[in-house]
């Protein structure tokens, strides 16, 4: 296998489905037997969900919330996520736990990096809910931050498109794909694949990343196995 430990990057619009608002258990099904196949050949998966299929604190502040009022509210929305997931994951007899940034005893554990550790070791998937537990900071860094606590070997962004274009493929049909793709090349070409945080702190910590269509069934799979799925920045 190309990776032993993994942190897998999910946003929460990806949750809807056909829905217009809030959680599809059709597709968190489909997401939760995905994983649990790439669970069953050992890989150890650590996961960041966003949270907006409920709340943006973005798009709040921008309507005159007060901006980190938003952002705790879209951090709570994130662990609302991250239990709906737990839940589909263990109905998949798959060990899950969920730790989150801020503390909400009863519902998740306090994220403590060596537990975290310890969990993926025993090969129970580990969910982190809260974002980084900070205003301003979005889920794409916190995925980043967490991918180089627990010393994974990639992330895999998830998304609903087949990887990075030139081009947004949903407008133009004839944007094309890249298969791999370089750092710098990335912020050369100003191609939005994480907010520019998340992204510096990647290329600093020379932490690849994958952009893949996770909508697709077996692309998981297929990526853990070896399969040229997505587009590579490395």
């Amino acid at each position: 296998m190309m990776y032993k430990r993994i942190l897998l990057k999910l946003s929460g619009e990806a949750l809807l489905g056909e829905r217009q608002y809030g959680i599809d258990p059709v597709r968190i099904s489909q997401y939760a037997q995905e994983i649990k196949k790439v669970t069953s050949l050992g890989i150890e998966v650590a996961i960041v969900i966003g949270g907006g299929n409920i709340f943006r604190g973005v798009s709040a502040a921008n309507n005159g919330m007060d901006r980190v009022q938003a952002d705790y509210m879209g951090m709570l929305a994130t662990v609302i996520n991250g239990l709906a997931l737990q839940s589909a994951l263990e109905e998949t007899e798959v060990q899950t736990r969920l730790q989150t940034a801020i503390k909400i005893e009863a519902v998740a554990e306090a994220y403590i990096k060596r537990k975290a550790v310890r969990h993926l070791e025993k090969k129970r998937v580990v969910i982190f809910g809260g974002g980084t537990g900070n205003p301003f900071f979005t889920t794409d860094s916190a995925a980043v931050l967490r991918a180089i606590e627990i010393n994974a070997d990639v992330i895999l962004k998830g998304t609903r498109v087949n990887g990075i274009y030139d081009s947004d493929p949903e407008k133009n049909k004839n944007a094309i794909k890249f298969d791999s793709i370089s750092f710098d090349n990335v912020l050369n070409k100003n191609l939005k694949v994480m907010d520019s945080t998340a992204f510096t702190l990647s290329k600093e910590n020379n932490l690849p990343i994958i952009v893949f269509n996770m909508n697709k069934e077996g692309n998981l799979f297929k990526i853990i196995s070896g399969g040229k799925i997505g587009t590579i920045v490395k």
